[in-house]
């Protein structure tokens, strides 16, 4: 059938049926709509109370966060750290901002993120802190990887931009290392178009946070800057959108589940899919519902997403692994995350999702031939 004539199944799109046009309107009626607002704050705090930490820092954005994340600490040109090398690229770029140097680790076969063995291996004498990504809603095996930076006196920081509400043997994602970092770009669990969160107990790195985020004036002596900072603010107009979106953030997260069931029920037969996994410790957030293309499908994963593209279903190729960029382009061996990019598909997973629409999915990829 053409595509043209069918109503398109996006990858993924928003939830704005709340109260954030609300909200967004009192921010426009008040003037309050830079980044000084009762908005920032309330978000700030509610976000940080969610993942179970003490401060919330918010920023423009989740690549914002964590190079915010990573100065704050004190990384610096000629340290090291350890990244996975299948994740977005923001995770290696704000690394390298700061002049450190990214070293890639390779993925975990069980969960997809990063593994624990392969960062001790890649640990050198300039290593400096190690930065997980919980990828696509599943969290990192976190307990390993604790023990082996206090081993080696490194830094945890944990990216979960794609974590909104993924827990980790019962505590949630964000506040398991010294500092938790968050996207709310259009496409995550919760968004405010663009924007970002910083979470962590620690009082003092929330100061030298807020600090650095607002251009690093002193607090004490109005337009006087002892330092480099950031412009790194999120408006209060975004903000308030955050908040909304927050206040419903546990149906959001109901329903993530619910599609990912669906979808495992409904391809769980299937021969040569290999389905996204949930470790026995793990509750994951299922960001992106994502499915493992191997040799028995009879279609492979590139000429399946052509397959769904012509029944009007939007996919997404898992991430390329980033030492294979350009940019950042290093020698192996990376083989478990190399086969993961080559043959794993994102399938749609917006909350607004129906039941109707994930059978069709499904319907489509059992029909590849």
């Amino acid at each position: 059938m053409d595509a043209t004539l069918k109503d398109r199944i996006p990858i993924s799109e928003p939830d704005l049926s709340g109260k954030e046009l609300e909200y967004a309107a009192e921010c426009v009626r008040s003037g309050w709509i830079s980044s000084l607002g009762a908005y920032v704050t309330r978000f700030e705090s509610s976000f940080a109370s969610f993942c179970g930490a003490r401060h919330g820092v918010a920023t423009a954005n989740g690549t914002a966060a964590i190079h915010l994340a990573l100065v704050a600490l004190g990384i610096k040109p000629g340290d090291e750290v350890i990244v996975p090398t299948l994740t977005f690229v923001a995770s290696a770029n704000a690394v390298t901002y700061t002049g450190a140097r990214p070293v890639f680790a390779d993925s975990d076969a069980a969960t997809w993120t990063i593994s624990p063995q392969d960062i001790e291996r890649k640990i050198g004498p300039r290593t400096r802190a190690v930065l997980v990504v919980h990828l696509y809603g599943h969290p990192v095996d976190m307990a390993p990887i604790l023990d082996i930076a206090r081993k080696h006196k490194l830094w945890v920081i944990e990216d979960a931009a794609e974590a909104h509400g993924t827990e980790y043997r019962g505590r949630r994602v964000g506040n398991l290392g010294d500092v938790g970092t968050f996207s709310f770009y259009g496409n995550k669990t919760i968004t405010t178009g663009e924007g970002g969160m910083i979470v962590t107990d620690d009082d003092n790195l929330r100061a030298r946070l807020t600090l650095l985020r607002d251009q690093a004036m002193s607090p004490e002596r109005r337009y006087w800057h002892d330092e480099i900072g950031f412009n790194y603010r999120l408006t209060n107009l975004q903000a308030a959108i955050g908040v909304a979106q927050l206040e419903r953030i546990e149906t959001f997260l109901a329903r993530k589940r619910a599609i990912a069931r669906c979808y495992a029920d409904l391809l769980a037969d299937v021969p040569g899919l290999t389905l996204a996994p949930e470790a026995p410790w793990a509750k994951s957030s299922f960001w992106m519902y994502t499915v493992l293309v191997e040799d028995g499908f009879p279609l492979d994963r590139d000429r399946l997403a052509a397959h769904l593209a012509e029944q009007g279903i939007d996919t997404r190729p898992v991430f390329h692994p980033m030492h294979t960029l350009p940019p950042y382009r290093a020698a192996g061996p990376f083989p478990v995350a190399e086969n993961l990019a080559r043959r794993g598909i994102n399938l749609p997973s917006s909350v607004r999702l129906t039941d109707a629409q994930i059978q069709r999915v499904a319907g489509a990829i059992r029909s590849a031939r």
